[in-house]
């Protein structure tokens, strides 16, 4: 069986930087194992596969480890493909998920995606957050992952994590944030139990984030960087129940594979 591939770097003005992600146009469901095998194959933090429904598409995102319930990044990459290289009609796609509906917009160099809001509580910093970062945040929330908050953008990049501390947590992954000194906010993200130690870009990060931020900084619309060795920018709006990021997306790799 051949299949084609697409590698899309997204929240990218050019190759080589954003977050990669592989996206694998199916008619039907590949077994969960062969899914899961591709994958692990690609060995990218996420591999996207879809199939067409009544709404638009159903979309599902691999880790090599693992399948994950929402993928900001792969969802972008995504919707590029079906709107740059398989000339989808429409200004807007529609897409099923583990996580709901999810909707992508574009506007003329931009997609935008359309996700539920997670917006995070206050709770105490486990042990092993702490010594996984190698100090105590100024703040931490929990939602879908660990978010700890810092003073200075310094202390985001500079942190260097103990990846077994962090593997220890019991949430899917830790994002670490603060102030930016040309953006709004600034953030990394580690999911050592899912195969990915960081992330370059993480949108889902930013469902978690821009409620925050936008409390914190008394506005709706925000501009991040995700502050990863490859860096990654996005455009984030707080919408209530919503949160909208936007970014750009640049095509990589075209081919196939066989299995």
């Amino acid at each position: 069986m051949k299949l084609a591939v697409y590698q899309i770097d997204a929240f990218a003005n050019q190759v080589f930087a954003g977050n990669p992600a592989v996206v694998i146009p199916l008619t039907q469901w590949l077994s969960d194992k062969q899914m899961q095998s591709i994958a692990e194959e690609n060995n990218l933090s996420e591999t996207a596969f879809y199939v067409p429904n009544n709404e638009g598409f159903h979309i599902r995102w691999f880790t090599p480890a693992s399948e994950v319930k929402l993928c900001g990044h792969a969802t972008l990459a995504t919707a590029f493909v079906l709107f740059n290289i398989l000339a989808y009609k429409g200004d807007s796609i529609t897409f099923d998920s583990l996580s709901g509906p999810l909707y992508v917009y574009r506007k003329e160099s931009l997609l935008t995606l359309d996700f539920p809001a997670q917006v995070p509580d206050r709770c105490e910093a486990p042990t092993d957050l702490i010594k996984g970062l190698g100090k105590r945040p100024l703040e931490c929330l929990c939602s879908k992952d660990h978010i700890a908050i810092f003073e200075r953008e310094e202390e985001i990049t500079n942190i260097v994590p103990n990846f077994d501390h962090l593997k220890r947590l019991n949430l899917q992954g830790v994002i670490i944030s603060a102030p930016g000194r040309e953006y709004d906010f600034v953030a990394r993200f580690f999911a050592p139990k899912y195969g990915i130690l960081e992330d370059p870009v993480t949108g889902s990060a930013y469902t978690q984030l821009t409620p925050y931020w936008a409390d914190k900084l008394n506005k709706t619309q925000l501009k991040a960087k995700q502050v990863s060795a490859r860096g990654g920018e996005l455009f984030c709006e707080h919408k209530g129940d919503r949160t909208l990021i936007s970014g750009a997306a640049v095509k990589y790799l075209e081919g196939e594979i066989e299995i």
